[in-house]
């Protein structure tokens, strides 16, 4: 038992066993047993784990961006071929990001700043393919290549996102400029709505109003035999007069109204009524004074 030695492998691990220098035999998971007497001994191990390598590399675009390309390989040692994936590479990890430096700097300068971040796919696909042509004769194979950050410049990525907020700003004073003529439209819709209406109302109250003397005239020549129609208009005028003097005094923004307080007052004031109607009725053509008695 002297000349024996004893080694343990891990699950997911495999160890290589040599023989006087020479290759003999791999040592999988559990208790393996190796032979000093005879020469042997563990030269290293070899993890069948699914190992992730990421690669940052700095390279320019088409239209002279530097960036820098975040490439996550994810690979694995082949069971079958862990003789070429411990004796055939001295690094394995070096090989892998040589081949994503070379492969992510022969695609990238092919295309514009923008292109790079909607051709991510392309590029991991690209790279995937050169390596697993490269490093199956290794003994490794990779599993998937996923570019995981495309950095630009702090100045360019800040230029970028100025242009954006600008492209953002213009549609949103575009779009407020349209709400703004909507509500201009609109409102003058509304206001010529809203005249038309006062002024078919006020046609409506015209027309009452003058169908109301017209029957107080009639009226009022019926009942009472010596006065004519012109003296009940005038009297029916007076009063509407008065009316409107009382409506403004009811009203609380009213200013001051001068009036003359003597007995011959209300004479001066029919009189003067009177006159305005015959001056008013005189300045009318003769036309428009028989469209008004129709």
């Amino acid at each position: 038992m002297g000349n024996l030695c004893c080694t343990c492998v891990d699950t997911s691990n495999v160890k290589v066993i040599e023989r006087f220098g020479k290759f003999n035999r791999m040592a999988h998971p559990g208790f393996n047993i190796v032979c000093c007497c005879t020469g042997e001994r563990v030269a290293g191990g070899l993890s069948m784990r699914i190992q992730q390598l990421d690669v940052r590399c700095e390279t320019k675009t088409k239209d002279n961006v530097f960036v820098d390309v975040v490439v996550s390989v994810q690979y694995q040692v082949v069971r079958e071929s862990l003789y070429d994936a411990f004796y055939k590479l001295t690094d394995s990890k070096s090989q892998i990001t040589a081949y994503v430096f070379d492969e992510v700097r022969a695609t990238v300068p092919r295309m514009g700043l923008d292109d790079v971040f909607t051709a991510k796919e392309d590029i991991a696909k690209n790279v995937k393919e050169e390596l697993q042509k490269s490093m199956s004769a290794f003994g490794f194979q990779i599993i998937n290549v996923l570019v995981t950050d495309i950095e630009p410049a702090a100045k360019v990525k800040a230029a970028m996102n100025e242009i954006n907020a600008a492209q953002r700003l213009r549609l949103a004073a575009y779009e407020q400029s349209e709400a703004d003529k909507v509500r201009i439209v609109k409102a003058a819709e509304a206001d010529a709505e809203a005249k038309y209406l006062a002024g078919q109302g006020i046609a409506r109250q015209r027309q009452a109003i003058i169908s109301g003397l017209r029957e107080s005239v009639a009226s009022f020549s019926n009942e009472v035999t010596d006065v004519n129609s012109k003296e009940v208009m005038e009297l029916l005028v007076l009063t509407q007069y008065f009316d409107v003097l009382r409506d403004i005094g009811m009203s609380g923004k009213s200013n001051t109204v001068f009036m003359d307080h003597t007995p011959g007052a209300l004479g001066n004031v029919s009189s003067q009524i009177r006159e305005g109607f015959m001056q008013a009725g005189a300045a009318m053509a003769p036309g428009t004074q028989q469209a008004m008695r129709r």
